[in-house]
């Protein structure tokens, strides 16, 4: 593998690709088949290979990729089944195989592959997927599943910012309530509290005055012995 940065080449391989945790080369004009040798990457974490003109199988070798986390083989010609051996990426977060020539059955909706909805597969007209159709929402502007909506209707989202602002308010509130009550009725704690208040207040000021520029007007006259 090679980079090249101004002047300077890179030559990579051996150990060192197999050291590689991320890979990126999605939006080139890559073709042939995936190699099988993705599979040697093995403390890879993120693949993406989106993007590209890649033709063939999916290689079943990527299964050997344990520690991979995010998968992207969107926008391809990619072609065949999507192997069950993907199964077993347990660690895997994010999978796509969208848009691409991909036929048989998705994956079953097991372990990690049941937190992929159908946009991992849409693009491939003869990939056969039994999967809750994302959304989007366009008053709210943010994805929602088909199953989600009985539970979502009449709801501003998971959070009510209004209620949210009022039980705010009310807890603010009760704090200056408990704090002015607990004053009011314990002379010691109120002898303390105005004490500290006012070394705070006194400190604050006479730091002030001695690191920060301030105008004359805003210091204390004090007289000349």
């Amino acid at each position: 593998m090679e980079f090249v940065t101004k002047t300077h080449l890179y030559t990579y391989n051996g150990v060192i690709l197999s050291l590689i945790y991320g890979l990126d080369l999605s939006r080139n004009n890559f073709t042939g088949k995936i190699p099988t040798e993705v599979g040697q990457l093995d403390y890879i974490k993120v693949l993406n290979l989106s993007h590209n003109k890649f033709t063939g199988d999916i290689p079943s070798s990527i299964a050997n990729l344990s520690q991979i986390e995010s998968l992207d083989l969107s926008h391809n010609n990619l072609s065949g089944v999507v192997p069950h051996q993907l199964m077993d990426l347990y660690s895997l977060s994010s999978f796509s195989v969208a848009y691409n020539n991909l036929s048989g059955t998705c994956p079953q909706m097991i372990a990690q592959f049941n937190t992929f909805d159908q946009s991992s597969y849409e693009g491939n007209p003869f990939l056969n997927c039994t999967l809750p159709l994302m959304t989007t929402n366009p008053s709210v502007g943010h994805t929602t599943s088909d199953d989600d909506d009985d539970n979502n209707d009449g709801e501003g989202g998971f959070i009510d910012m209004e209620s949210f602002y009022a039980s705010e308010s009310i807890s603010y509130v009760m704090v200056l309530l408990i704090t002015a009550s607990i004053l009011y009725i314990n002379p010691y704690w109120r002898r303390v509290w105005f004490y500290y208040g006012g070394v705070t207040i006194t400190t604050s000021y006479y730091f002030m005055v001695h690191y920060l520029p301030l105008s004359a007007r805003y210091k204390v006259w004090e007289p000349r012995i």
